[in-house]
Parts: C-alpha cells; structure tokens; sequence
C-alpha cells in the first residue's frame, strides 16, 4: 500500500504505523465495513483519517465528544486538509460555512454528532452526496450489552443504507465479545475485518486501595507525596465532590482545579488548556474530563471514588502513560461509594405506572404524529435518556418508526432586503418563495415561520420548504434559526396496553439488574486473589495467559478487600427524613420521587435545586430511603 505509507509520511508526519492501523485502512480502502477495538490513544482516528484523504467524497465521522471533534478538526486544519466540524457551539454563519462548503464538495471530512445524523436539514444536504465512509466513534454506545448504550447510535445503520454510504468503520477503546458481536452484526462487518490490538499496558502499575471515606483525603495527599510527581487526573462521581476535593488539595499545596459538567463550556475549555500545558497539575474530575484529551505525559490517575463500570475503568487508567513511561494507577473508593452508584442505576429505572402511562399515550396517537420529547419527559416523569431508550425498544418491536425530527418553527432574518431577495428568483421558484414568505409572521428583527402551516397552506413537501432555507442561508441572503425540536413517528400497530407495558418493565428491569451487575464486576476486580491485571483483561476476553507483574497483587501478594455497605440506615439518617415528612407532607406524587429527592437524584418533575434536603442523604442506599419515608408518612 504505497500511497497509504506516502499519506503517513508525508502529510501526518510518521514513520510507520502502530499495531492495527494498517490493517483496518486496508479493509476500509478494499471497500469493506470494519471495526477497530484499540486501547484509549493508541490511534484509532488515524485509521479513517488517513483513508478519507484516498477515497472519493466525504467522510462523515459521528462522535458524540465535542472536545474531541474541535481537536482532530484543528489537528487537520493545521495539515492542510479541508475539514469542518457541525455541534452547538458554533454561530449561525459558521455553520452556514459548513453546509456551503459540503455542498460544493470542498471537504474531505465532516465530524457531527449522531443526533445529527437524523437532523432533517442535514439529512437534506447529504443526500445524492457521495459518502465514501461513515465512521462511527465509540461505537459501543449501540449495544444494549454495553455500558454506555444510547438508542440514538442505533439509528446510525439505517441511516448509513438510506444515505447509500460506501463502508462504515467502527471503533471504540472498550468491548466485551458481547458488544463486539452486536457491533459486527448492526454492521454487517466480517470477521478478517475486526481488528482487536489488545488491552494490556505493561506500563501501568494497577493499585487497589479501599478506603473509608473519612481518611480518603489524606491517604490520596499522602499518594501524591509519596509517588513520582507529573500530571495528575483524579476521578470522582459527583459535581460536588470535585469542587470539594480541588479546594483541599490546594489547601494542602497542590496545583489543583475542579472540571466537571456542570461548569460553563469557557470555564472547562480553559482548565483543559490549563492541563494541557501543566507538567505538574491535578484535575479533580467526574467523567465528564478526559473524553478526546490527547495529553501523553499523564503519570497518575486516581478513582478517588469506586469508578461506574469496567469499561469506565479501563478507559480512564488508559488515559495515563500514553508516552509508554512507568504510570500509577489507583483506586482508594470504598464501601459508601457503591450506594451512589447503586441509586443512580435504580433512579434511572421509571416506575410501572410512568411505563403504562407512556405506552398508554402513544398508542392512543394517531397514526402519524410527533412528540417534543421535553415535554413528553415531563408529562411521564421518565428522564429524557430513557425515555428515548423506551420509544427505540416500541421500534425496535415493529410497534412504532421513527421519523426524521424536525423543527416545527422557522425563525430567519433578512441579510439583503427582501424586494432584492426576492427578484433574483423567477418563474415558479419565484412564486414559490413570494408565498412562503407571505405566511411568515414578520416582527421587528426577525421572521417567524411554523412549517407545519407552511405545508398546510401550500400543499407542498416539507423537504422542499427546508432545501429553500437551506440554500437561502448558505447563499448569504437569510440568516435562520430553528426552535420547537419535535421528533416523528409512525405507529404501525397497535398491541394491548398491558402486554406492552409488561415487555418495557422486563427491559428496563433488565438494563437495571446489569448497570447493578456491572458494578459488582468493580467489586469483584477489587476483591480478586490473584493478579488483577489479568483479571482486567479476561473481562474484555483477552487471555494473558500468566500474572501481569506489574500490579498491586503482583508486587505484595495481598488483596484489600472491599467491604459491603451497611445494610440498614443509621439513626441520624432516620432524623433527617422524619423532619423532611414533617416539612414537605405530600408534596411529592410518590415515595420513590421523595427518596430520589433525597438521594440527590433529579427526576424530570424535580429536577435539581439548591434546597438543602436534595441530596442530603446521597451516600444512603434509595430503596431504605423509600421503607424510611412510607414508615415515617405512616407514623405522622
């Protein structure tokens, strides 16, 4: 493959390739869909970057990281390859640029994210594009076997056939053969095209450390002393907690900063600068920190609490030692940490009569109708995330389809006079403008356009109404906005409301019983007599065949053991809920949305606050919240 090496070389400035690459750009460049499981930084993006230069047409690549998207497109910029990037913190002109730019073929990448995808103006301007490649990043997110699954990824295969792309190339850091197997089947990928380069990183020194949560801080102060300095991310489960942390440490002398999500965007932008050219800096982080980060020079990383899952774990310990210099990896949660996890899952899990109440609304729709998914949160009490996964699996039985999503109104702004914008089309796309105009209702600055009565009064396809925005935007005569986000749907049958809300409950119950088993798999790894680097690994289905040497078993021959949280709540804990049922009577429509309150868990009817008895209790198991607080309500 010359032209691959001489694409390498002289345009990504390397030598050769790492383990893999060359093998996935070889199925991809032979026309075949592929999938690529490599370890956090051991360059995945590479493997469709290099590719795309070669093929004819655009390469779109769904990734649901922004930080990531704005770093590659910078990398790529910087080496002269006509490259863009569509996400929400754009401005409206530069993201006319972009769909200028794709539609007169001068890119040779587009990253988005996947709800893009499914985006009616973007879909319109990819089609009767040639799309030589789809690549689809962490693709684990489509297998409800995995840890992260979100049902829009599962739109992405029939979305690849209707755009009639060429290949698609999937890659993640982290599959178990379970996810891996889905992968290769919504892919149709064959099996010389999957290409697994391996977890293990001999130079990771895996530590496992338990420790109560009233002595963490200073045995991670003493860790910080005691191992070789460098930077430094450490991992926590709560918004709260990193700000907390971030502040102690740098009582104690650190260089230290918080970063999570709940931060503004130009605050996190800066602190990953700041990181970015620390030797010395720790970032007290929750999840949020670290997706995307290409920093090499990582030394250690701690879980100051007990991390999600396995998959979470190996990711977050592969972001250090990216240099293949000796790096330290520990986790010192403990006990209390495994009932902050363990309620998130069982908050995540609606209650039967939000499933009833959901499958009872949506069989009583019409036959075609559409939903704002907001709204529709909050009318079930179900989260939006799960809510989305509830309506995949409706699909998913032949119950319901999904239709493009679409913005019920049009907001534009006339860039050129509109006598001026108007003369420059004649004939029937001229009479067609004159009255698509003429129903918007004009205010000061903007103009206001609902396009459902667009469609109505002119009897005419949604799809041109969007392509003529589209093309007056790009050709700089209007600047649009959209707002109203709706999603379609077709129901195509209509089975018995019980039976429905019976196969919903025995799914989300299931995903409930594995987010509870995947967190038990931490116990396990953490409690194994014998080397845990192994362990790690065999989780992923890859043999090592013989102890690791370089993990804490390893080195002292001896497992601190994770002990089980208390199983009964303390009286302290009993106080606090019986003067919450004193002060809030029958304020909540339920005991488990009062333990949700209380265990810091926003529901879409509560959501987040600042009030003092939100997440006082986040450390106390939910489902003895809700025994506590039915007693306590009894009692009253």
């Amino acid at each position: 493959m010359p032209e691959a090496y001489n694409t390498l070389r002289h345009v990504f400035g390397f030598e050769d390739f790492r383990p893999g690459q060359i093998e996935i750009i070889d199925q991809v460049l032979q026309g075949n869909s592929a999938l690529a499981v490599f370890p956090t930084g051991s360059g995945k993006s590479l493997c469709y970057q290099l590719p795309a230069l070669l093929l004819e047409g655009v390469t779109i690549v769904v990734s649901p990281l922004i930080a990531l998207m704005k770093d590659q497109v910078e990398f790529l910029q910087s080496r002269g390859i006509k490259v863009a990037r569509l996400d929400s913190s754009l401005s409206s002109e530069e993201t006319k640029n972009v769909y200028r730019d794709l539609r007169n073929g001068d890119l040779k990448l587009l990253y988005v994210a996947p709800e893009r995808i499914s985006n009616e103006r973007f879909f319109a301007s990819l089609e009767g594009m040639e799309i030589s490649l789809l690549v689809i990043d962490e693709a684990h997110c489509i297998s409800e076997w995995g840890h992260n699954f979100r049902p829009e990824y599962l739109k992405l295969a029939i979305a690849a056939k209707a755009l009639n792309v060429g290949r698609v190339l999937a890659l993640t850091a982290t599959a178990t053969p379970a996810v891996v197997d889905d992968i290769r089947e919504e892919f149709d990928i064959p099996p010389n095209a999957y290409i697994n380069t391996g977890f293990h990183r001999p130079n990771l020194f895996l530590a496992f450390s338990p420790t109560e949560e009233e002595d963490r801080l200073e045995v991670l102060v003493n860790r910080l002393a005691a191992t070789p300095g460098g930077a430094t991310v450490v991992y926590v489960t709560l918004q709260k907690t990193a700000e907390i942390l971030a502040e102690r440490l740098t009582e104690r002398g650190f260089l230290s900063r918080a970063y999570h999500a709940g931060m503004k965007s130009d605050l996190r932008s800066q602190i990953q600068d700041w990181f970015m050219e620390s030797e010395d800096g720790i970032v007290v982080a929750t999840i949020a920190f670290g997706m995307g980060i290409d920093k090499s020079d990582i030394r250690r990383v701690f879980h100051y609490n007990l991390p999600k899952t396995l998959e979470n774990y190996s990711q977050e310990i592969g972001r250090a030692g990216r240099d293949g210099l000796p790096s330290h990896c520990e986790v010192l949660g403990g006990s209390q940490d495994l009932l902050v996890l363990e309620n998130f899952v069982y908050g995540d899990t609606p209650q039967p009569q939000s499933i009833e109440g959901f499958v009872r609304y949506i069989l009583a729709r019409e036959d075609v109708f559409d939903l704002s998914l907001y709204h529709f949160s909050k009318q079930t009490n179900i989260r939006p995330l799960v809510l989305s996964t509830l309506l995949t699996y409706l699909e998913l039985e032949g119950i319901l389809k999904f239709t493009s999503p679409f913005y019920s109104e049009y907001k534009f702004k006339y860039l050129k006079p509109k006598a001026e914008l108007l003369s420059r089309f004649q004939g029937e796309p001229g009479q067609f403008l004159r009255d698509i105009l003429s129903l918007a209702d004009e205010k000061k600055l903007w103009s206001y356009l609902n396009l459902d009565t667009a469609v109505n009064s002119l009897s005419v396809e949604r799809a041109r109404i969007v392509k003529a925005f589209n093309y007056l935007e790009e050709n700089g005569l209007l600047e649009v906005g959209v707002s109203g986000l709706r999603q379609g749907f077709r129901l195509l049958k209509r089975p018995e409301l019980q039976e429905t809300a019976a196969m919903l409950r025995d799914k989300v119950q299931r995903n409930e019983r594995g987010g509870i088993d995947r967190i038990q798999d931490v116990v396990t790894l953490i409690n194994h007599e014998g080397c845990k680097t192994r362990y790690l690994l065999s989780y992923f289905g890859e043999d090592l065949k013989e102890s690791c040497g370089h993990c804490g078993y390893c080195k002292t021959g001896a497992t601190a053991k994770l002990s089980p949280p208390a199983e009964e709540l303390s009286e302290a804990t009993l106080s606090i809920v019986r003067q919450f049922c004193e002060k809030v009577g029958d304020k909540f429509e339920s005991s488990w949305e009062a333990a949700k309150y209380l265990c810091g868990i926003a529901s879409p009817n509560t959501g987040r606050t600042k009030d003092k008895a939100f997440g006082s209790l986040e450390t106390a198991p939910l489902r003895l919240v809700e025994m506590a607080l039915l007693q306590a309500t009894n009692e009253l």
